[in-house]
């Protein structure tokens, strides 16, 4: 029998201030990255169709005087079974996100071309690293606003509880932002009492602007790429600098192949001019401030077969 949510109308001990780190885990593209922006109420993690997007730990506080509640969110990459130096490092990522976390919510979505009560591979590889980490977790079912008939979600979720035992199961559209204060009120609960930041701290993440800058120009690489390039990319900030009302900005696209480079220059200049132009649009928009970007293309052969540039590709910003 799957769990119930909890009644989620407030009480006495409702108003007892909770706080707490949740995990934010499932395979790729299933929402994560998507479900943390909504929960945020702004963008706050890069989110595109392309599987892998995510490639290391985000933090982002959800914060709330009514009821008392800080929740920090650990975004992490999607969990598969890795096949290159990368993939394990993405790996290592979102099991160290479970390590710190108080709480989880495993990500899973409704399924489509295969039998209505199976798990996938990937869901359940997802399972073990969950089921081994041992938290408090919360089933949710992403992407319901897709199915029509609801009772097609009573097997899957019947397969899931089998093997793990959630607190509670949500069904939730991260995109439309369906039944997230439902979600909400039920990691609430799982939350031990206290606060993680004083009263009055306007604290959202714990990464520093570089960071985000480099994840928007990769998004805007991935977008205008597509399928062509995107797990073979990256991107360095080379140099940030704030000088009046403008921030100088010079980065550099990292791929694996002479091909590769060609793809992301494109004709005349023209697919990289549009990165360029779309990662700096955004980059205005977060920074609130004027942005003069200038971008090179480096070849680095097989950069996702080394462990130590994986890593340092995949969670670094700065020039490796």
């Amino acid at each position: 029998m799957a769990p119930q949510p909890r009644d989620p109308s407030p009480t006495p001990e409702a108003e007892t201030p909770r706080a707490g780190r949740v995990a934010l885990v499932g395979r790729p593209n299933v929402g994560k990255s998507t479900l943390l922006n909504a929960a945020l109420g702004q963008k706050l993690a890069i989110a595109t169709p392309t599987p892998g997007t995510t490639r290391t730990c985000l933090l982002g506080v959800y914060a709330s005087d009514e009821p008392p509640t800080q929740i920090a969110f650990i975004d992490t990459p999607g969990l598969h079974r890795p096949k290159s130096a990368l993939g394990r490092v993405l790996r290592e990522q979102a099991a160290l996100g479970l390590e710190g976390s108080d709480a989880v919510v495993m990500m899973i979505e409704v399924p489509r071309g295969r039998g209505a009560g199976t798990i996938s591979e990937q869901d359940a590889a997802v399972l073990e690293l969950v089921q081994a980490a041992g938290r408090p977790t919360v089933l949710v079912i992403n992407k319901v606003d897709l199915v029509r008939d609801k009772s097609r979600l009573l097997p899957l979720i019947d397969a899931v509880a089998a093997q793990l035992s959630p607190e509670a199961v949500v069904p939730v559209s991260a995109l439309r932002g369906t039944n997230l204060d439902a979600l909400l009120a039920e990691l609430r609960a799982l939350l031990p009492e206290g606060r993680l930041y004083d009263d009055g701290d306007d604290v959202l993440t714990d990464r520093p602007e570089r960071f985000f800058v480099a994840e928007l120009l990769r998004e805007a690489a991935i977008a205008e790429t597509r399928a062509e390039v995107p797990h073979g990319l990256a991107c360095v900030i080379d140099t940030f600098e704030e000088r009046g009302g403008l921030v100088r900005i010079e980065a550099t696209i990292v791929v694996e192949k002479e091909s590769h480079k060609g793809i992301v220059i494109g004709a005349r200049g023209a697919r990289l001019k549009a990165i360029g132009t779309a990662a700096r649009g955004e980059m205005e928009r977060l920074l609130e401030r004027k942005v003069f970007l200038k971008l090179w293309v480096k070849v680095m052969p097989k950069w996702t077969a080394n462990p130590a540039v994986a890593r340092r590709l995949a969670t670094e910003v700065e020039q490796p």
